[in-house]
């Protein structure tokens, strides 16, 4: 390519890049054709139209490579150039191994492109055959060279494409990975050997986005992933903690992507330890102010920390595929402990310095695929999840998720159902429970149904998860969803405490919301033909409910009612001295439960809440009788009073409510999909979509 091309615009009318897609061999030894071709400046494509025009300029160039090599054999020079080049890094300084960086980086950049074209348009057995292709000598010993390699040393001549066939058997070889495999190992040197500094950043993000780029066969083949070579190869790698360790370093260390491509470092041995590494990482990090905080968070943090977006995306695609296999990065990831831990405790697969990841993970957790590391970490993690619990700073985590379901329109359905199983994870712990309703909350802007000036965590909390039990019933209608979420609020119900007087208010509104609901659906069953008021707004505009759909909405509606009460019961009955204003609003709405007191679903919980009622509303009366009509600090003043002197065992004991989350089977059905639709959407590398066959497609396009 040489020193003066930059331009993507002048990639086809390059010389060498023509030679090496060509007829004629290049041998690896050819110092001089490989400097100059990968002496090139190149700006790397970040969104989808880059890659596309990137894409277009490359396709003849790409043509003619698959045409040539296998009777070339340059690919397999260039990874014998690569290999070379990154096993010279192991003993250069820093200030030696400048150039050698900007080749390697050039040189794994081709390979990319190449590795990329081919699994898009070919098969998995014909990129490895490009892999392990050598070049083929002439068969005939008296033809003429016509080309011949710069140096002039090469032995080989160009063969004639119309010669592919009857060259078959010379060409054949048995494709057994062994290539390839030398080429990961490489990869994965660079990524957990080489320490990451301002000169080395895009050498080690080029090395994430070509796993990226491997893995993707899977969107690109219809065959399992057991029989995948390359699979199979990555899935065995002896060092799936170290790799794992340092993409995790590279998520929670989450540096900026330097200014210019190829600093100058301050010399001194390039190499340091794996362990030592791990501490001297990213050690080009500057203060600067938190472009985190832009409007469009995901697609700052893709731009301005693109190592730590792709290093995570390449996290979820490790772990996520083979979950129900032996799969050593997804036992790696859950087995993982923190490097502040005593080291007494058991044995952990690779240590991680936990407060650097939660604090990351607080600021990128509105991201959807920040959120999923963290529900794997949550849900997988004993010891992460132990830590989590045991933060006081729990509303850096909790907020912004509970932003995210505030905000669902502007979510996907499958971000909006991870975070809240993560609510819900949160939630069996009693300590979290207990922890949220301790937490005040002052001036909460973006919560615009109502001005509140100060609130609990937990307080915020049922509020979003109740608007979103709304939402849902309008938009979404997904009975898994409202389950999660009223799942959510049973866990909590035992620990509900000082509520804000709106937090009730929304608890009894959602029961009269879903009782109308309930009292319209029965009337339409019962009078199919004559609705008798306004149409059902929950049921979408054009679609008709069959008295089949009619009654299992019913079904499920009975359900969530069943469920509300069941929360309203157990705050009433473990923490009725606490939630004065609760007590205040059953009192205001008793009404609503009264179409439901004879109810055989309801009747037996139903009965509890009108023994509550019925108590603070006699003392009420007397009180009135003496003093007359009593305003609202006065009734909460005569309610704080009598629940002082109210016995929980007046009330029919109902099990506590405890619900824990548990992964259904199959779990790759649903998360490959929606990690390879994130890793398309979100990723610093796009990929052409017309050519997707091994993912769903509904989901990815």
């Amino acid at each position: 390519m040489g020193m003066n091309v930059s331009r993507q615009v002048d990639l086809t009318e390059n010389e060498y890049l023509q030679r090496f897609v060509g007829k004629t061999h290049v041998p690896a030894y050819d110092d001089d054709f490989w400097n100059n071709f990968l002496q090139y400046h190149i700006n790397l494509p970040t969104n989808s139209q880059e890659q596309l025009s990137l894409d277009s300029r490359l396709e003849s160039l790409c043509q003619s490579f698959i045409s040539h090599n296998l009777h070339t054999g340059n690919f397999g020079s260039l990874i014998n150039v690569f290999l070379l080049k990154v096993s010279e890094l192991l003993t250069l300084s820093d200030t030696e191994s400048n150039v050698h960086i900007w080749h390697a980086f050039n040189a794994l950049f081709i390979i990319r492109c190449l590795v990329k074209y081919m699994i898009e348009t070919g098969s998995e057995y014909q990129l490895l055959q490009h892999f392990e292709a050598l070049p083929v000598q002439a068969a005939d010993s008296d033809e003429t060279p016509n080309d011949t390699t710069a140096a002039g040393t090469s032995t080989y001549i160009p063969i004639d494409v119309r010669a592919v066939e009857d060259t078959k058997a010379a060409v054949a070889k048995l494709v057994d990975g062994s290539k390839f495999e030398t080429f990961l190992e490489a990869l994965v040197n660079i990524i957990v050997v080489i320490p990451v500094k301002e000169f080395t950043y895009h050498l080690h993000l080029e090395a994430v986005n070509c796993m990226i780029i491997l893995l993707s066969v899977s969107l690109f083949s219809q065959q399992t992933m057991e029989k995948s070579t390359i699979y199979r190869t990555i899935y065995r790698c002896q060092h799936a903690n170290t790799l794992m360790s340092a993409l995790l370093h590279f998520l929670s260390r989450m540096s900026q992507a330097p200014q210019t491509m190829f600093g100058f470092g301050t010399g001194g041995s390039f190499v340091f330890g794996i362990a030592e590494s791990f501490l001297l990482i990213l050690t080009f990090a500057r203060k600067q102010p938190d472009i985190l905080t832009a409007h469009d968070l995901p697609t700052a943090f893709r731009e301005h920390y693109p190592l730590a977006n792709q290093s995570l995306l390449l996290i979820l695609i490790l772990t996520n595929h083979h979950a129900t296999k032996d799969n050593p990065y997804r036992i790696s990831l859950f087995g993982c402990s923190d490097s502040q831990d005593s080291p007494k405790e058991d044995p952990a697969t690779f240590k991680i310095d936990f407060s650097l990841l939660y604090n990351t993970l607080c600021r990128i957790v509105t991201i959807d695929q920040a959120t999923l590391l963290l529900y794997l970490l949550l849900y997988r993690n004993q010891r992460f999840q132990k830590y989590v619990m045991a933060q006081q700073n729990l509303q850096q985590l909790v907020i912004p998720i509970l932003q995210t379901l505030y905000n669902a329109p502007d979510s996907t359905s499958h971000h909006i159902y991870m975070s809240l199983i993560v609510l819900l994870i949160l939630s069996e712990d009693d300590n979290f429970n207990k922890s949220v309703h301790q937490i005040m909350l002052k001036n909460v802007t973006w919560y615009t149904e109502r001005s509140i000036s100060e609130i609990s965590l937990g307080g915020l909390l049922i509020l979003v998860v109740i608007r979103t039990i709304q939402y849902n019933m309008l938009k979404m209608r997904d009975k898994y969803l409202h389950t999660n979420c009223l799942a959510a609020l049973a866990n909590m119900s035992g620990q509900f405490q000082s509520l804000h007087p709106y937090v009730a208010q929304r608890l009894v509104s959602l029961f009269e919301t879903l009782a109308k609901k309930h009292a319209r659906l029965d009337q339409q069953l019962k009078q199919p033909n004559d609705l008798n008021g306004e149409p059902d707004i929950s049921i979408p505009i054009g679609c008709a409910l069959t008295s089949e759909d009619m009654l299992q909405d019913l079904s499920v509606l009975e359900e969530v009612l069943r469920m509300v009460l069941e929360i309203l019961n157990s705050c009433l009955s473990h923490q009725l001295v606490y939630c004065p204003n609760l007590v205040y609003t059953l009192l205001y709405k008793r009404n609503v439960f009264e179409a439901f007191r004879s109810h055989s679903a309801f009747q037996d919980i139903i009965q509890n809440i009108d023994m509550v009622v019925g108590f603070f509303s006699s003392r009420l009366q007397r009180v009135q009788e003496q003093r007359g009509e009593l305003g609202v600090s006065e009734v909460l003043e005569v309610i704080s009073k009598g629940a002082s002197q109210w016995s929980s065992d007046r009330l029919r004991k109902f099990p506590d409510l405890k619900f824990k989350y548990v992964e259904e089977d199959a779990p790759e059905e649903f998360f490959i999909p929606y990690v390879w639709t994130l890793v398309c959407k979100a990723g610093c590398v796009h990929f052409s979509s017309e050519t997707i066959k091994g993912v769903s497609t509904e989901i990815i396009c």
